[in-house]
């Protein structure tokens, strides 16, 4: 039954994770996040390019990075008309609602990093049903 849960739900459990005890930045009066983005901003290591530029790799970008391979893998598992797949579209659609509130009402989810990680969940369930509404469409028809 594991293999119903949304592969995208890991990154979801990080952020939730790196916000709760990472905190975000600074807020001013107004309520709006000065500053780098707390933990999602820092720095965890340089890469020198051959064009003499040194790339920064954030906390927020490994997360980025592990949520679209998921995002891979979730689009094919969403291939499968198995029904465990059907419970996984649920699964997905519950996961994106709770993503969705997440981003609207909670100070250190209004991030550009959670935005797209809330996006790659959204194409989760949008390809999803697609995928299943053209698989049944096309067995319909053979039948």
């Amino acid at each position: 039954m594991l293999v119903a849960l949304p592969l995208l739900a890991i990154p979801v459990v990080i952020y939730n994770l790196v916000v709760l005890f990472g905190g975000g930045g600074g807020v001013d009066a107004y309520g709006v996040v000065t500053g780098p983005e707390g933990v999602l901003g820092e720095v965890l290591f340089n890469l020198a390019m051959t064009s003499g530029a040194q790339w920064s790799v954030t906390v927020g970008d490994l997360i980025l990075f592990l949520s679209l391979g998921l995002l891979f893998f979730e689009l094919l598992k969403s291939t499968s008309s198995q029904r465990t797949a059907i419970v996984n579209h649920a699964l997905s659609m519950i996961l994106f609602v709770v993503c969705l509130v997440e981003f609207l009402l909670l100070r250190g989810f209004a991030t550009s990093v959670f935005f797209l990680i809330l996006t790659m969940v959204m194409l989760d369930v949008l390809a999803g049903f697609i995928v299943t509404i053209i698989a049944a469409r096309r067995d319909f028809d053979m039948g």
